[in-house]
C-alpha cells in the first residue's frame, strides 16, 4: 500500500472560536455540516451519509482549539488522521480553520475539493458564507 500524503488547507471563517468549536467537536455540531448524522459513544464517533456509516476514533481534543480523528476503516494505516484546528490571528483577530488530512497521491485534489464543499456547508450553517 502506498503511503498517504499529508495536506493542509486553511479556510477563513467569520465566527467566534467558541461557536466554531461546538460545530467541529460535538455530534450535533458535526451533523449540521459534516455528515447527515453523527453519533458518539465516548471516543467513538459514527458518521452517517446517505445510509452508509464510517466510524472514527477521537484521538485528541483541546477545548476551543482543535479536534483530531482517525477513520477506523484504515486499520493498516495508523499514521493518517484528520484534524480540524481553529486559529485566531493575534493582531487582526481573524479566525481560520486549518484542516489537516491524508489522501492517496492521486486523490489529494479530490480530498481538498471535498473539504472545500464541507467547509462551505459549515459557513452556510454559521451564516458566514
Amino acid at each position: 500500500m502506498d503511503d498517504k500524503i499529508k495536506f493542509e488547507i486553511e479556510f477563513s471563517i467569520h465566527a467566534s472560536p467558541q461557536l466554531l468549536f461546538q460545530y467541529i467537536s460535538t455530534p450535533s455540531g458535526l451533523s449540521e455540516w459534516f455528515s447527515d448524522n453523527v453519533n458518539s459513544r465516548g471516543e467513538l464517533f459514527t458518521f452517517i451519509w446517505d445510509g452508509s456509516e464510517e466510524k472514527a476514533k477521537l484521538l485528541s481534543k483541546k477545548s476551543g482549539e482543535r479536534v483530531k480523528f482517525r477513520w477506523l476503516n484504515d486499520e493498516e494505516d495508523t499514521t493518517s488522521y484528520f484534524e480540524i484546528k481553529i486559529q485566531v490571528d493575534e493582531i487582526t483577530k481573524d479566525v481560520s480553520l486549518i484542516v489537516t488530512d491524508f489522501a492517496e497521491e492521486d486523490e489529494v485534489d479530490e480530498a481538498k475539493m471535498l473539504w472545500d464543499n464541507q467547509i462551505s456547508s459549515l459557513k452556510q450553517v454559521l451564516g458566514s458564507a
